[in-house]
């Protein structure tokens, strides 16, 4: 069985850097593409670069966007350390990125693989929302998108804001109305799906690039406790990931999504209708029609035992 096409636009970051990882052993990842968000569009590139040299990874890398759509880059996630991705020392990327925007690269892609290319946004949306915008028909040609960003429940940079989509809510808002089918894990789901101190001490026990790895998210643990009182590093972006591989592990519900614009207090909540409605109900009540399968809750244990076996079987 032919393996599922992944291209993976992110902000590496320490759980996307494990979802490159995860990424590349279990399915046909065709290339990355970075944005802003975790930290400056320079560093998260060179995060990726040094995630794809450590795991001898030959696929090729965009940059995309330093910044939103609308208004100023925000902070740097300080639950990543100054680099985006501290904890342990990287190799130095052995390559460059490409000589091409991100936004050209995954329109580029999405042609070249029509109807095969899952496209996971496990960062702000903003080089996706430019790829729509400038190619009509770039969300019909992708097989699926798989979002990590936005939560049914509580944020995690503001009460009811999940980071991903806060940092462009207006980039999120065009992703999630393109009309291609869509899978959303959110904060929900992410923030009780990690690795805890045993599953650590397995990755560190490990060879390099598991060793590495174990370094990186023993620091990611400490920055969760102080800041959320967390004992998990959760693995937020390889739960967007995941199904490809065992789609057992998440339960996802069709509903609809929209993103809050302009909330002096909810700005970047993604608000998921879970009501059971039928459509007369949804148009009395003033609910649009259901365009994300919304992520409820996932099998942790099992998903995360799988997580680290993937990353201890690099040489």
């Amino acid at each position: 069985m032919a393996r599922t096409k992944i291209l993976i636009d992110c902000d590496p970051g320490h759980d996307d850097a494990v979802a490159i990882l995860y990424a590349a052993r279990h399915l046909d990842l065709i290339g990355i593409t970075t944005c802003h968000g975790n930290n400056t569009i320079e560093n998260v590139t060179r995060n990726a670069l040094s995630i794809l040299t450590l795991g001898a990874i030959d696929v090729p890398l965009a940059q995309g966007c330093a910044g939103p759509l609308v208004g100023a880059k925000q902070p740097v996630a300080s639950a990543h350390g100054k680099t985006g991705l501290d904890g342990t020392l990287l190799p130095e990327p052995d390559r460059a990125a490409l000589g091409m925007h991100a936004v050209d690269f995954l329109i580029e892609q999405a042609r070249a693989h029509r109807g095969e290319l899952v496209l996971a946004v496990i960062g702000p949306a903003t080089n996706v929302a430019l790829a729509i915008r400038r190619e009509p028909q770039f969300a019909g040609w992708l097989r699926e998108i798989t979002v990590m960003g936005g939560s049914t429940a509580l944020g995690n940079i503001s009460p009811v804001a999940e980071f991903n989509v806060w940092c462009d809510p207006e980039a999120a808002s065009v992703l999630f109305g393109c009309g291609a089918p869509i899978r959303m894990v959110g904060y929900n789901v992410t923030s009780v799906t990690g690795t805890g101190e045993a599953d650590i001490a397995r990755l560190r026990a490990g060879g390099r690039v598991a060793r590495q790895v174990g370094e990186l998210l023993a620091f990611y643990l400490r920055r969760q406790r102080e800041l959320l009182g967390l004992e998990i590093a959760p693995m937020h972006d390889v739960c967007a990931i995941v199904p490809y591989v065992d789609a057992s592990l998440i339960e996802y519900r069709l509903c609809r999504v929209d993103v809050e614009l302009h909330g002096t207090h909810t700005r970047g909540m993604t608000v998921c209708d879970l009501r059971r409605l039928s459509a007369e109900a949804r148009r009395a009540r003033g609910s649009g029609e259901p365009n994300v399968r919304v992520a409820l809750q996932s099998d942790a244990r099992p998903l995360i035992d799988g997580v680290v076996k993937t990353m201890l079987s690099y040489a």
